[in-house]
């Protein structure tokens, strides 16, 4: 006789980024499949990824693992595991400021590069000694170590829930949510919040932040709802990250070009036009060191310049798709019973050029640029210095070619970013591909040709990149170039653009081999991106002190006594003959005085005349930096500048 049988329950199998699997009874969860392969690894556990690739998902530590899946466990070694700490640090300030100010509501905290913030609604400002109060109760309820926990609830018991709290602003946006979803909320100590997560496992692994601001902020960023005020804070995975952040952060705001551009009287933004520089002489010279540099690029590299009128009818901008999805941004006006809008971009106008007579096969490709000026109807709490501004000049170019041209031009414009982006200090550059976006134009074998060429572009000139899915314009996908500058920040500048739709709607033809007429691919691309974004970048990045090429003045010549002042007058002369930004100081100052307010103005170069190097036809030559370069003939030192001009230093 056979007795009973014991039933048999497959395995879980999990397999783990090296390739290797754990195999389990039962359910397991994240937290337990991290203890099975070390105790170091639990401890350090701050939440899993499930799956792969698209499918991929972050999970807590909590989560169950019921079937056979792939698993990496995620640690603050990781950049999601940063994600993770920020996002629940965010819920931690929430609950300090709850704690503190029970009366407070509380909306919504995101993670933002570097940190995060929260919104709060409450009845005075905060000042900042409740924000450093605030940041005490973080470190006393992160020593309390509390387990972070997840529940699930059906949409319309969370709104009960958070109005029965007086927290209105969290049932409202629950209320948006579709009735038949559920949703999830994550609860720590006394604190409750709505979250998708995941969050750490318990506030104990939450070490390392500061608070740095607060802000005024519109409920749902609309600015015809209340405002809120914003905490702004950041935080990392060990002491030391948090120190060289907070350190960057001290070194920028010595860099700020805001500060820099009034100590060196470089520009100034004014009331009377928000979001509009006013250029003064020694910034408009560097602006036109820029522009004169840009304009030889693109002689040399068979560029045509154009100029597009500012004004364009309304009715260009519905064909091509700008007015619907840009309308909010743009500037508009009206005469005899015509709408018009300040253009935003350049490229219709572009368009409109080339659709200006015949154009041949042999005309392409066909390269226009222009030092556009455009306008966008920023917000005003958006705008910054001359980084962010309504007004803008883009050294704007397009590119007119045939499907098989597009991978020379984008590798060929990629080689000539690389070289300018050298000429003014930057090395390091990010490479990214962003894809087509859900809402879009265009066919999808044209964007399957656009994101092809720009992918195969960047392969040949030998880069290596990321790809950004559904980032792409509405037209087509793009590169992005992103600098980074002397501090290790990040700025997106240039861009390259294969564009197969606004050609063809604004009728734009070239007549092929064949005496057909065909629609010609257009791309879009810039290289510093806005003149005033990137000069503004250009004064962080060398903190002022402009190579000698891009300095409004290269030379001061300071006389000891007015016993040289003929000398000093021949001399300037002399230097400006050669194209040279020369400043004669004959003022009846001490020279020590002289030196010093030059050297905090950042010249490259002060040269000194006394009797000596009157009588002896020198000058005595001291760079930026405090550097005594001893006396030299003027033949030398013209030489010496002009190296250091030529070669960018």
């Amino acid at each position: 006789m056979i007795g009973p049988q014991t039933p048999e329950y497959p395995m879980i199998s999990i397999q783990l980024p090296d390739g290797s699997k754990r195999e389990f009874p039962q359910a397991v969860t994240v937290a337990e499949v991290a203890a099975s392969i070390g105790a170091g690894l639990a401890k350090a556990a701050l939440a899993g990824r499930v799956g792969t690739g698209e499918a991929a998902r972050l999970v807590d530590t909590s989560f169950l693992l019921e079937a056979d899946t792939q698993l990496a466990i995620i640690t603050d070694k990781d950049p999601a595991g940063l994600e993770v700490i920020r996002h629940s640090t965010a819920h931690l300030l929430a609950y300090a400021v709850k704690e503190l100010f029970p009366d407070v509501q509380v909306t919504i905290g995101p993670v933002i590069e570097h940190g995060f913030f929260y919104d709060f609604a409450y009845k005075r400002p905060f000042t900042p000694e409740d924000l450093a109060a605030i940041e005490s109760k973080m470190g006393e309820l992160a020593k309390k170590d509390e387990r972070v926990t997840r529940t699930v609830l059906p949409r319309d018991e969370a709104v009960a829930y958070f109005k029965s709290l007086g927290e209105a602003y969290k049932a409202e946006i629950i209320e948006s949510i579709p009735a038949d979803q559920d949703v999830s909320l994550y609860a720590e100590g006394k604190f409750t919040d709505l979250c998708r997560g995941p969050h750490v496992p318990s506030t104990g692994k939450l070490k390392h932040f500061k608070l740095m601001k607060v802000a005024g902020a519109y409920w749902r960023g609309d600015h015809r709802n209340e405002q809120l005020q914003r905490i702004y804070g950041t935080a990392w995975a060990t002491k030391d990250d948090l120190q060289k952040y907070l350190l960057m952060l001290e070194e920028a705001e010595k860099r700020d070009h805001r500060k820099l551009g009034r100590e060196l009287d470089l520009f100034h933004i004014d009331e009377h036009a928000p979001g509009v520089v006013f250029w003064h002489p020694k910034g408009w010279t560097v602006w036109q060191q820029v522009e004169q540099y840009m304009r030889q690029i693109y002689r040399d590299n068979g560029y045509l310049e154009v100029k597009g009128p500012q004004l364009l009818d309304r009715s260009l901008w519905e064909k091509t798709g700008h007015w619907q999805k840009y309308r909010d941004n743009m500037f508009t006006t009206e005469s005899e019973k015509r709408d018009y809008a300040l253009k935003p971009m350049n490229c219709p106008g572009h368009i409109l050029i080339f659709n200006h007579g015949i154009k041949s096969y042999r005309d392409l490709p066909l390269r226009f640029g222009e030092f556009g000026q455009c306008h966008r109807n920023e917000p005003t709490g958006g705008l910054h210095g001359i980084m962010r501004v309504r007004g803008f000049t883009q050294d704007d170019g397009h590119i007119f070619c045939t499907e098989a041209q597009i991978l020379e031009e984008c590798v060929n414009y990629t080689a000539l970013l690389r070289a300018v982006y050298k000429d003014f200090g930057f090395t390091d550059i990010i490479y990214k591909v962003a894809t087509r976006p859900e809402a879009r134009i265009g066919t999808e074998e044209s964007w399957d040709k656009a994101e092809h060429a720009l992918i195969e572009s960047l392969r040949a000139s030998g880069c290596d990149f990321v790809i950004s899915p559904g980032d792409g314009a509405f037209y087509g996908p793009k590169i992005e170039y992103t600098l980074k500058d002397a501090l290790g920040r990040q700025w997106q500048c240039g861009t390259m653009q294969v564009d197969f739709s606004m050609p063809a709607t604004l009728g734009a033809e070239y007549v092929d081999e064949d005496s057909q007429r065909k629609t010609p691919v257009m791309l879009h691309r810039a290289i510093v991106g806005s003149l005033e974004r990137f000069i503004g970048i250009l004064i962080e990045q060398h903190s002022g002190a402009l190579p000698a090429w891009l300095a409004p003045t290269q030379i001061v010549i300071a006389n000891i006594t007015d016993a040289q002042a003929d000398y000093v007058t021949e001399i300037a002369k002399s230097l400006q003959k050669q194209g040279l930004r020369v400043h004669a100081d004959l003022r009846n100052e001490k020279i020590t005085y002289k030196i010093r307010e030059h050297s905090l103005q950042k010249v490259p170069y002060i040269l000194v005349v006394g009797d000596k190097e009157k009588a002896n036809g020198t000058v005595a030559v001291r760079a930026r930096g405090n550097q005594d370069l001893g006396v030299m003939a003027l033949e030398d030192f013209l030489v010496k500048i002009s190296a250091d001009i030529a070669h960018k230093v």
